[in-house]
């Protein structure tokens, strides 16, 4: 796509509009002004998490920290303190956005005063949102040239990952009706809606920048955006052999975080599903960094008047980091827990009466390894209702083979029958076997079908017809050959 009039281009960088860094300046001035009584305050007397403890997040000289975000809003929300952390210590630091959040009429509407779902004004509102995003850096201390904008399509990118690659055509985004980066102050414009071209710029990111520490969505988040983000960027260190630590962050778990709205002198603690499942850090904010992340998040504008309780929920006295441990499968193994704790079984507030009838909550209960295949168990909070589906998505690595040439195997699990999918090709005679009860479903899945892998990414849903109900979040299995 070529550069619009009024374009100027940054050598190795973005794009940027220069009537829109004048507006971004303007922005950025307007709102540190307009903090600067508060950031003088006397902050709020920080309090560890009563009855949580974590290790404390540090960062040395040598430190380069990247920052992956979903969506313009999510680098402020989960790191806005560890950005101001990174720029006070002179840091390299780069933040890198998956979408350009495009894909949020809701807010869009009350933004406009008026619906915007013609191709044209969403895409014209994802540049509002990369402006959002450049006032926002501006206000953490951050240069415009230090962002990246992808422009994979927003709330489609879970949906890239798992059923286009390869010979699969690329996806067409639900608003802007375009299959490739339509945005010329994007990465790379015109990059198609593939998996592969995810996984290549992230590469080519990685590989340039070097990052020591990497922040990144949680693998139990329940945005499909954030979930796809953690599942690349684990499969692009895979392929380059980088190990650097990973902080993954939590930003949407309904009912959490509690109580909704700003609480600077409450401290942010994991959800209790997660709080021993998850080895998590946290890092401490001072007054004057709540203060400044607050002002940050305003910056925000289209998302913030559109969740005014929620989002402030993230003022708090510290950010949270945490990861699941890797689960490491020998060839002949016991079954192995995976999580501890029960399938929730509360719905979604936003659902219809119906549509929480039929709600079923799951969780990853054990896996194990017997001969040549994989063997999971899923527990649910009740049977399978009739049009409820439980999708298991299993997707091997394996060092010597190109990722977009595994297969990508889903198993989706009805009230009375299972069908196997390759993409979305679905396979004949596969070799697995489903078994059940009212209140656990156990896969068995040949290594064989999954390309003989060395690792395993696995994650389960249960859904009503295209509607999602509940998830299991993403683990990785280590697969040694012994």
């Amino acid at each position: 796509m070529a550069a619009s009039k009024g374009t100027i281009v940054m050598k190795g960088r973005p794009r940027v509009r220069a009537r829109n860094l004048r507006w971004v300046a303007a922005v950025a001035l307007l709102v540190l002004l307009a903090g600067v009584a508060q950031l003088n305050r006397p902050g709020p007397a920080l309090q560890p998490p009563g009855g949580f403890n974590a290790p404390e997040l540090s960062f040395s000289a040598a430190d380069r920290i990247l920052i992956l975000a979903p969506h313009p809003d999510d680098e402020t929300i989960a790191c806005g303190g560890v950005i101001q952390k990174a720029i006070a210590m002179g840091l390299p630091v780069r933040v890198v956005f998956l979408t350009y959040g495009d894909n949020n009429e809701w807010s869009f509407a009350l933004y406009r005063r008026r619906p915007e779902l013609l191709p044209g004004q969403v895409e014209a509102m994802g540049l509002v949102r990369h402006d959002e995003a450049l006032a926002a850096a501006g206000v953490l201390g951050l240069r415009p040239e230090q962002l990246t904008f992808l422009g994979y399509p927003d709330f489609g990118t879970l949906r890239v990952w798992t059923s286009h690659w390869g010979a699969q055509p690329p996806l067409r985004s639900m608003l802007t009706r375009v299959t490739q980066v339509p945005y010329a102050n994007a990465y790379r414009p015109g990059a198609a809606y593939k998996g592969e071209e995810v996984l290549a710029d992230l590469e080519t990111i990685l590989k340039d920048f070097q990052p020591t520490k990497v922040f990144l969505s949680h693998p139990a988040d329940h945005n499909p955006d954030h979930l796809a983000l953690y599942t690349f960027t684990r499969v692009a260190l895979w392929d380059l052999g980088m190990t650097p630590e990973l902080y993954p962050y939590l930003v949407h778990a309904p009912p959490w975080p509690e109580p909704r709205g700003q609480a600077p002198a409450r401290p942010l603690a994991p959800p209790a599903s997660l709080t021993g499942a998850v080895s998590w850090w946290t890092s401490p904010l001072s007054s004057e960094e709540i203060g400044r992340k607050l002002i940050a998040l305003e910056a925000h504008r289209t998302q913030y008047e559109a969740n005014p309780r929620y989002l402030p929920s993230f003022i708090r006295a510290n950010e949270l980091f945490g990861d699941f441990p890797e689960t490491t499968l020998h060839a002949e193994s016991a079954d192995i827990g995976l999580v501890a704790g029960e399938p929730g079984t509360e719905a979604p507030e936003e659902l219809t009466d119906a549509e929480r009838a039929a709600f079923v909550g799951l969780e990853w209960h054990t896996v194990r390894r017997a001969g040549n295949a994989l063997v999971l168990s899923v527990a649910l909070s009740k049977p399978l209702a009739e049009g409820v589906a439980l999708s298991a998505y299993l997707f091997g690595y394996r060092p010597d083979k190109p990722f977009a040439a595994m297969p990508k195997i889903r198993v989706k699990v009805g009230t009375l029958s299972q069908v196997v999918y390759d993409q979305d090709r679905a396979l004949g005679d596969t070799g697995v076997q489903v078994s059940r009860d009212a209140h656990d479903i156990v896969l068995r899945v040949p290594l064989a079908l999954l390309g003989d892998p060395d690792r395993a990414l696995v994650y389960a849903r249960t859904y009503l017809g295209d509607l999602p109900l509940d998830s299991a979040a993403w683990r990785v299995l280590d697969l040694p050959g012994d």
